[in-house]
């Protein structure tokens, strides 16, 4: 069984048991995704107009964590410009772990 979410403006296919990294939310345990395009159990599939009622995916945080550092650079030539801004996104671990129908 695999379920298609909207997280933060992403999509993203997930199964029971399946750890994601996605955008920091607030400190809980648990989590709720009630934003579902798609409900597959092997054989039936539900897709929503464009979520599907009454489907939701529960997951539990794992940890907080931040991403990998990204440098942007902006050089402006023979201007005597520059800029170098470094940025770590905040992130939290989730684990998938129940896939519910109404």
């Amino acid at each position: 069984m695999y379920a298609i979410i909207d997280v933060g403006g992403k999509q993203e296919k997930v199964t029971v048991g399946d750890c994601i990294t996605i955008d920091r939310i607030s400190n809980k345990k648990d989590v709720t995704f009630s934003n579902v395009f798609l409900v597959s159990d092997g054989e039936k599939v539900e897709v929503g107009t464009p979520y599907v009622k009454g489907a939701k995916v529960l997951a539990a945080v794992l940890e907080q964590t931040r991403g990998p550092k990204v440098i942007s650079f902006k050089y402006r030539r023979r201007k005597s410009s520059r800029e170098k801004i470094g940025h770590r996104q905040d992130l939290t671990r989730v684990k998938i772990t129940d896939i519910a129908l109404a």
